[in-house]
């Protein structure tokens, strides 16, 4: 459920990129920050050690238009892809409002994405959300790869749950925004009034 502000007419969405380590979920933050006007988002903050892309997590929330008269706000984070911070994981996942899982498309990641999506449906469970009640998209990061798995194997492995996804190059931003744009409107329509 979106954090709302009566008294600053505010609505605040959570929204989460999951996946491995080195997938993508950084590469797309940083396009979609250095594309957006700089009046609707905020500072990307990233932190980072020598050896990893992302120790905890990217923050940049990001403004929208009006929803049922409120200013809407996207406060997207990453997760660390490394298995031992699964606990900033799951503490990223409190609270979330939608997730898009960046999956790499190399053909050596396939068992990583496997593992990295059950994860996130465990980490839920702990945070006592369904993965069903929580939109949630698939990016097939990295489709420009010599080695990248067929569209169909992807799906075939990857979603079982038939969840809405996108093919995509987070470096040079094709399907960043097209990803982005689907889970922010399946986001925002769980919280408008009905007509």
């Amino acid at each position: 459920m979106p954090l709302i502000n009566f008294a600053k007419r505010e609505i605040t969405y959570k929204l989460v990129y999951y996946g491995t380590g080195l997938g993508g979920k950084t590469t797309n933050l940083k396009y979609i920050h250095g594309q957006v006007n700089q009046a609707c988002r905020g500072e990307m903050i990233s932190l980072a050690t020598e050896t990893e892309r992302t120790l905890f997590f990217d923050f940049m929330p990001l403004e929208l238009d009006l929803v049922n008269g409120f200013r809407a706000r996207i406060a997207i984070y990453t997760v660390p892809g490394q298995e031992e911070y699964d606990l900033s994981r799951k503490q990223i996942l409190r609270g979330c409002d939608g997730i898009i899982f960046v999956a790499d498309s190399s053909s050596v990641r396939q068992d990583a994405n496997l593992e990295s999506l059950k994860n996130m449906r465990e980490n839920l469970i702990f945070n006592k959300l369904k993965v069903e009640e929580i939109p949630w998209i698939l990016q097939y990061n990295k489709r420009d790869l010599a080695d990248a798995i067929p569209l169909e194997t992807l799906q075939q492995n990857l979603n079982q749950a038939g969840v809405p996804y996108f093919e995509a190059c987070a470096l040079e931003g094709l399907g960043v925004f097209a990803t982005l744009k689907a889970i922010i409107k399946e986001m925002v329509n769980r919280t408008r009034a009905p007509k």
